[in-house]
């Protein structure tokens, strides 16, 4: 699956795309405000080909890649993500990462607006969730500039860096992605 914007296109994690995919999730330094990192690539896979649609099966997660449109090289920028988080309320998680290199260029905004454009119009979502790192201020923001709300900040739920700290809880109904996107056009 493919999912072009103005900017970026993104793309359904394949096979070829792996080695890639394993290397980010493995990279302690993307993802200094999380409280565990993956250090085994093998499992990174691993993980990623169980996410694997399976003919007959609804799938729980959907991984895509991040690649800007006019690189002939196709070079992989960043990955976004989601999964089912509550399965019978028809609510999505989101997940995203874009490479230090090409962060501020809008990549991350225009891939998560796509991701949630896949969830609201082809999954039928009702609400998407992102979760945060009080103190990971730049991806609190990038929820916050593509619609999402602040609903919560669960005190000392994340043991990080050898102390307890807060973590903040974003969400996007469907009614409020399709007014964010009929006041953009």
């Amino acid at each position: 699956m493919e999912i072009i914007g103005q900017q970026i296109r993104i793309t359904s994690l394949t096979e070829q795309d792996m080695d890639f995919m394993s290397k980010l999730e493995c990279d302690a330094s993307l993802w200094t405000f999380e409280e565990t990192v993956e250090t085994k690539v093998g499992d990174a896979k691993e993980k990623y080909r169980s996410h694997f649609p399976v003919e007959g099966e609804t799938p729980y997660a959907y991984d895509f890649v991040i690649r800007r449109l006019n690189d002939p090289h196709e070079t992989p920028v960043g990955m976004v993500q989601m999964w089912s988080y509550v399965d019978f309320r028809k609510s999505w998680e989101i997940g995203f990462a874009v490479l230090p290199e090409y962060s501020g260029k809008g990549y991350g905004s225009e891939s998560i607006r796509l991701l949630l454009q896949f969830a609201f119009n082809e999954l039928q979502a009702h609400k998407v969730v992102g979760m945060c790192n009080a103190e990971n201020v730049r991806s609190a923001a990038l929820m916050q500039h593509v619609g999402m709300t602040r609903e919560a900040v669960f005190k000392e739920e994340l043991w990080w860096q050898g102390k307890w700290t807060d973590q903040c809880f974003f969400s996007i109904l469907d009614r409020e992605f399709k007014h964010e996107m009929d006041v953009r056009r």
